[in-house]
């Protein structure tokens, strides 16, 4: 492996917290895929250099929730102003039986590409495209379009052994497996792919679609127990909406996360996506319990479900991750976008609960909810702690090279920031990815994939897209 010298950065975040989540560098010593040193460093004989003058260097993002299938179902009409459960009947169910191998392959690698060039190096995917009779492995796919970029990759294997009403009309690619099945897959994609190494390039999750109403409390303790037997994590959605809390107070009489206490899904080992309607004892049981979270919070907004407590949830214990979610709910499924929303999200949510002093409120607040550093390190170490991944997340010597190197020099938008170190996160936008790299490897360069025929993977989209349409028409 090539080793290299990253050079004269201007502002380096470690991922980490306080002091430490700033390094003053300027450079970055990358030796057979780790980081060696970080500091004023000269260069060896025979070590490449790469030039980092007017960069911004993070840690590669870590993203804990995706549905990357979602990559074709972008902006659908009749989803676009929907809430929750009737979106999920007019978009992902529609169109689930309109794909195959092939549009399924297309989709997961536009949805890569889009995260890569974010500065993405590690995907967890809830892939729940699972049914009976289905002609092609989706699991499969994943991991080899993963592959193909250099990703680590983190198959959350959904899928349910119960269907909901709002499914009970629709075809064959609807119908729910049975639970030996989906427990045999769980064995079969454990055996195949899942490496506990810390620094893995590929691992298996058990991840039934939502506790809920995807399987039974008796098949979610035996999930519980199989994975912890395998040594795999656990994850799902969860309380995502007030119809979620609803819901579960009238099947089991509780509230979702005493529910998922019941069945065992709570503990260092689980995280649930969204849990964007929690109430006080539900915070207090997961920070307890060290249970995380993905926060997708422009899911959350686009579906009007609304903003998840993350500062009560971290004062509590909770791990904190970030997730992308899929790109039918979030037009813009990258994580530059995705942290720049949790920046203004969590700040808005503060100043929404502000009250003024004279109804004995404190006045203005909310400004300090999430600092820059904390969207940093939710993104990269949190979303690593949540996977297992202990070796990736964080720009320290002996972990893993996954580094982006953002150069702020090409775009206006980033002029006259009087602290660049912030600007990929509190500007937004696209900052230029000068190099992506995972695992000491060089991924993207100077703003693309090598190899990639971009007008060509659009025209593929369009395609695509007019094929799944004229689908939905006739299923």
């Amino acid at each position: 492996m090539n080793n290299l010298l990253i050079r004269n950065a201007n502002s380096i975040l470690t991922g980490l917290s306080g002091d430490a989540a700033r390094h003053i560098g300027p450079d970055i010593r990358v030796t057979d895929g780790r980081i060696a040193a970080i500091g004023s460093l000269t260069p060896l004989s025979g070590e490449r250099t790469l030039d980092a003058t007017d960069c911004v260097i993070y840690p590669a993002w870590v993203n804990t929730h995706h549905h990357l299938f979602q990559a074709l179902l972008k902006g659908d009409p009749l989803g676009i102003n929907a809430t929750l459960t009737p979106w999920l009947a007019a978009t992902p169910y529609r169109f689930r039986a309109a794909f195959d191998a092939k549009l399924f392959r297309l989709a997961a690698r536009i949805g890569l590409i889009e995260l890569v060039l974010s500065g993405c190096a590690t995907v967890a995917d809830h892939n729940y495209l699972y049914y009976p009779g289905q002609d092609f492995d989706s699991s499969a796919i994943l991991f080899e379009e993963a592959e193909k970029l250099g990703l680590r990759f983190v198959l959350c294997r959904g899928g349910a052994t119960l269907t909901r009403q709002l499914e009970s009309t629709l075809p064959q690619a609807m119908r729910a497996e049975t639970f030996d099945g989906y427990l045999a897959d769980i064995e079969r994609l454990a055996a195949r792919y899942h490496d506990p190494a810390p620094d893995a390039m590929r691992r298996i999750v058990v991840a039934p679609t939502t506790p809920a109403y995807s399987m039974r409390p008796h098949e979610l303790r035996e999930c519980a127990a199989v994975a912890r037997r395998l040594g795999l994590r656990l994850h799902s959605h969860l309380s995502e909406t007030v119809g979620y809390q609803d819901s579960v107070q009238s099947m089991h009489n509780m509230s979702p996360v005493r529910f998922c206490e019941s069945v065992d899904w709570v503990g260092e080992d689980v995280w649930f996506a969204h849990m964007v309607k929690l109430d006080a004892d539900e915070i207090a049981l997961l920070g307890q319990t060290r249970t995380g979270i993905a926060h997708c919070p422009q899911s959350n907004g686009r579906l009007g479900s609304g903003i998840a407590p993350i500062r009560a949830l971290e004062d509590a214990g909770v791990p904190i991750s970030l997730g992308v979610d899929g790109a039918a709910s979030n037009e813009a499924a990258d994580m530059i976008s995705e942290v720049h929303a949790a920046w203004l999200m969590q700040r808005a949510k503060g100043g929404e609960a502000a009250r003024p002093v004279y109804q004995n409120g404190k006045g203005e607040a909310g400004a300090d909810a999430a600092t820059v550093e904390d969207v940093v390190r939710w993104g990269t170490a949190g979303g690593a702690a949540v996977l297992g991944l202990s070796a990736v997340g964080t720009l320290v010597p002996g972990q893993a090279a996954d580094i982006a190197i953002y150069d702020l020099s090409r775009n206006p938008r980033y002029f006259g920031l009087h602290d660049p170190a912030i600007g990929p996160v509190a500007s937004g936008g696209a900052a230029h990815l000068r190099a992506l790299l995972i695992g000491g490897r060089e991924v993207v360069r100077d703003g693309a994939v090598p190899g990639l025929d971009m007008q060509a993977l659009a025209a593929e989209a369009r395609d695509a897209v007019c094929t799944m349409l004229a689908r939905a028409e006739n299923i």
